[in-house]
């Protein structure tokens, strides 16, 4: 019995220590409320971006809705994926790339201007030619991976705009 009354108050002093601290989970952000409703806006409505902004914006239990001057609005300007070549190959071929996936979006308050934000993720990606089918498939989660960054990044931009 003391053991378990033991064990329940360092379990207890764990959580109150990691709560006082400001601790939070992976992707639980603090919507404000002026923006429990939103109108999202894209120049693709069925891009992977698109769709992942959508769900996470689902999971912190904000209601999309149509378009309106009393309603905030979420515009997906634009999302590129740019590559720089890091290294070659003593033949000449590339080595190793840098790709760069840029988001660029803007939040709408009503009654305010527009405010335009830039997310930026970077990534190193080896190419090897002899493994072309391989590297195209790592490629294809790299993109996928820093697409679900972008779109985390954009929810926390969100949240951080009522602090402001």
């Amino acid at each position: 019995m003391l053991a378990k009354n033991i064990c329940l108050a360092i379990m207890t002093m764990v959580l109150l220590t990691s709560t006082g601290c400001g601790f939070k989970l992976q992707r639980s952000y603090s919507i404000p409320a002026e923006l429990a409703e939103l109108h999202l806006s894209s120049s693709d409505e069925y891009s992977e971006l698109t769709r992942l902004v959508r769900d996470r914006l689902r999971i912190n239990r904000i209601s999309l809705v149509d378009a309106s001057e009393k309603t905030p609005t979420l515009r997906l300007i634009t999302d590129t994926l740019e590559r720089a070549t890091l290294s070659l190959y003593p033949t000449g071929n590339v080595a190793e790339y840098e790709l760069i996936y840029l988001v660029h979006y803007s939040v709408t308050l009503p009654g305010k201007e527009p405010q335009e934000f830039d997310t930026e993720i970077r990534r190193d990606y080896q190419d090897d030619p002899r493994t072309a089918l391989a590297k195209s498939r790592e490629m294809e989660l790299l993109l996928k991976e820093m697409r679900v960054q972008a779109a985390d990044y954009i929810i926390q931009t969100l949240a951080s705009i009522g602090a402001q």
